[in-house]
C-alpha cells in the first residue's frame, strides 16, 4: 500500500498563538506609541522655537524702532553686526534648529548677577516704554520676556531689571551679533503630574537671544523664554477620558479575539478532530461542520467531505467490485478443478472414460480458461479506465473514420456537428465508442446513428443503434460490474462499466436514454481545454 508522503516536521506556530500574538501586538501599539511620542515632541520644540523666533524678531525690530524714533543721547553700541552670508537677498530668514536627540540639554538657567555698571539712562527709558507691551504680550504667549542692553544688563522685563546676563552661554553670542538658541532644564514651582516622567519634553525650557542690530551694531538683546507644549499633558488632563478609552480598547481586542476564535480557531480544531475520526473509520464523522466561520472554511470543509466521502465510496467500490471478482472467477475455476480432477482420476482406472467425454471435459476447461482470460483482460481494462491520462483532444469525424473501418457490418452515420473537438485523447475515444459499437453489434444491432451538439464547456454526443435494446427491468443495472445477458455466448458485463470509468476520469459521463428501439446512450465530454471541475 502506497504511504501518503508525511508532512515535514519542523516548529510552527499555532493559529492561536498567531492570534494571540497579533492582538498582543495590537494592545501594545498604545504603549509604543508612547515612545513615538518622542518625535512628536520634538516637533512640539520646534514649533515652539520657531514661535520665539518670530516673537524676537518682533520685539527686535520694534527695538529699532524706537532707537530710531528717539536716538538716546548715551546710547552706546556694542559689536559689530557680522556680515550677511547672502547680501543678494533681502531676507535672512531664521529657521528653528533644536533637536531633543541630538542637542545638548542645558543646566537650569544661571541667576542674574550683578552688573559691572548700570545701564545707560537712555536704554533705562526704553526699557520702560517697552515692558508694558512684554507683559501683554506674556498673557497670551505665555513666554518671558528680557530687554538687554549692549553689555548684557537687563533694561525691559518683569524681573531681574538692572542685573547682567551677559554670562549666559546665549546671550553672549548674541552680543556678538549671532542669534542663538539652547535648551534648558525647567525647575518648576508645581509638581508635574506622574504621566510626565515618561516624557523628556516637559522637563525642559526654551531660550532665544536675538541680537538687536541698529546702524550696523549690535544695539541690544531680546531674550525670550518659554517652556514647549506636551502632550502629555493633555493625556493627564484627559485621563479619565483616557481610562475609558484604554477599556474601550481592551473590550473591542477582546471582542475582536472572540470572533478570530470562532471564526478561525474553532473550525480548525473541529476539522482536525473530523480527519481523525475519519481516520479511524468512523462514517458518522461525514457530516458538515457545526461552525464554519467563514466562507473560505466552508468551502474547505465541503471539500473536506468531498474527498472524504469518495474516499469512502472508493473503499466500499474496491470491497463490492473484489466480491464480484470473486464471484465471476469462482465458477470458471470450480469448472476446471472439477473436469481435471476427474480427467485425473481416469488416469490408470479400471474403465477408462471415453474419449468424447475426455474431449467434452478438455472443451470446458479451454472454454472457462478463456473465459478467465477474458476476464482478466477487462479487469485491466477497467483499471487503466480508471487512471486513463486526462487531457488530449481528438475530433468526432476521426473518431467516426476509425469506427467505419473496425466495423464494417455496421452502417454508422453521423449527424449534426462533426467537425467537433472533443477534449479527449484519441486512443481512449477509439476504445470508447468500440466498446459501444462491438456492444451494438452483439445485440443484433445493424446501424449505428451519431448526433453531436455541445455549448461553451460540454459536447453531447448520442449513439442509437436498431438492436434488441434494453428490457425494463434491465435499465437500472446496465452499469453494474459484470452484469450482462449473454454470459453463455461470452458476455463478462464489463464493457459499459469500463465506458464510464474512462468518461468520468476525462470528466464526463454517460446515461441510458429512453428508445422505442433498440438502445440509446448520451455521452458528455469536456470541450477541447475544458476539464470538468
Amino acid at each position: 500500500m502506497t504511504q501518503a508522503p508525511r508532512v515535514k516536521r519542523k516548529w510552527r506556530p499555532r493559529l492561536g498563538l498567531v492570534v494571540f500574538a497579533a492582538f498582543g501586538a495590537v494592545l501594545a501599539l498604545p504603549l509604543a506609541g508612547v515612545f513615538f511620542f518622542r518625535i512628536y515632541e520634538n516637533q512640539l520644540v520646534r514649533e515652539t522655537e520657531s514661535e520665539l523666533i518670530a516673537q524676537s524678531a518682533m520685539l527686535a525690530a520694534v527695538f529699532a524702532h524706537e532707537l530710531d524714533a528717539s536716538p538716546p543721547p548715551d546710547a552706546e553700541l556694542g559689536a559689530p553686526a557680522p556680515p550677511s552670508e547672502n547680501k543678494d537677498e533681502p531676507y535672512a530668514p531664521i529657521a528653528p534648529k533644536l533637536d531633543l536627540a541630538g542637542d545638548a540639554v542645558l543646566p537650569r538657567r544661571p541667576d542674574a548677577e550683578a552688573a559691572p555698571a548700570p545701564a545707560a539712562p537712555g536704554y533705562v527709558a526704553l526699557g520702560a516704554r517697552l515692558t508694558p507691551i512684554m507683559t501683554q504680550t506674556q498673557r497670551t504667549t505665555l513666554a518671558g520676556f528680557r530687554l538687554l542692553d549692549p553689555r548684557g544688563v537687563v533694561i525691559g522685563g518683569r524681573e531681574e531689571t538692572g542685573l547682567s546676563l551677559a554670562h549666559l552661554p546665549e546671550v553672549a553670542q548674541a552680543l556678538q551679533g549671532r542669534f542663538a538658541s539652547v535648551m534648558r532644564l525647567r525647575i518648576s514651582k508645581h509638581e508635574a503630574p506622574p504621566l510626565y516622567s515618561v516624557s523628556r519634553g516637559t522637563g525642559l525650557r526654551l531660550f532665544v537671544a536675538d541680537p538687536v542690530i541698529w546702524r550696523g551694531r549690535v544695539a541690544g538683546v531680546v531674550y525670550v523664554s518659554r517652556t514647549p507644549s506636551n502632550v502629555f499633558k493633555h493625556l493627564y488632563e484627559e485621563r479619565g477620558k483616557v481610562v475609558v478609552a484604554s477599556l474601550a480598547v481592551a473590550l473591542l481586542a477582546a471582542g475582536v479575539g472572540y470572533l478570530f476564535h470562532r471564526t478561525l480557531t474553532r473550525p480548525v480544531r473541529e476539522l482536525i478532530a473530523r480527519t481523525g475520526a475519519i481516520a479511524r473509520g468512523d462514517r458518522g464523522a461525514l457530516r458538515p461542520l457545526a461552525h464554519h466561520g467563514t466562507e473560505e472554511f466552508a468551502q474547505l470543509s465541503q471539500a473536506f467531505l468531498d474527498m472524504a466521502a469518495g474516499l469512502a465510496h472508493r473503499s466500499d467500490y474496491v470491497a463490492t467490485f473484489a466480491a464480484h471478482v470473486s464471484h465471476e472467477l469462482k465458477s470458471p475455476l470450480t469448472s476446471i478443478k472439477g473436469a481435471a480432477e476427474l480427467l485425473r482420476d481416469d488416469v490408470g482406472g479400471v474403465e477408462p472414460m471415453a474419449d468424447e467425454t475426455k474431449r467434452r471435459f478438455l472443451d470446458n476447461i479451454a472454454h472457462d480458461a478463456e473465459r478467465l482470460t477474458l476476464l482478466v483482460n477487462r479487469l485491466r481494462e477497467i483499471a487503466r479506465a480508471e487512471q486513463s491520462p486526462v487531457g488530449g483532444q481528438t475530433t468526432l469525424a476521426a473518431i467516426v473514420a476509425g469506427l467505419k473501418a473496425e466495423f464494417p457490418s455496421l452502417q454508422i452515420r453521423c449527424a449534426g456537428a462533426a467537425d467537433l473537438v472533443l477534449g479527449v485523447r484519441e486512443e481512449s475515444a477509439r476504445i470508447l465508442f468500440a466498446h459501444l459499437a462491438d456492444n451494438a453489434l452483439r445485440h443484433g444491432a445493424t446501424r449505428l446513428d451519431i448526433d453531436a451538439s455541445s455549448d461553451v464547456d460540454t459536447a453531447r454526443i448520442v449513439l442509437r443503434d436498431d438492436g434488441a435494446g434494453v428490457s425494463p427491468a434491465n435499465r437500472a443495472r446496465i452499469f453494474e460490474h459484470f452484469f450482462t445477458t449473454r454470459r453463455e455466448s461470452g458476455g463478462t458485463g464489463m464493457g459499459l462499466p469500463i465506458v464510464r470509468a474512462m468518461l468520468r476520469a476525462q470528466g464526463g459521463d454517460i446515461a441510458l436514454l429512453d428508445s422505442e428501439k433498440g438502445a440509446a446512450f448520451m455521452l458528455s465530454f469536456p470541450r477541447a481545454g475544458k476539464l470538468a471541475r
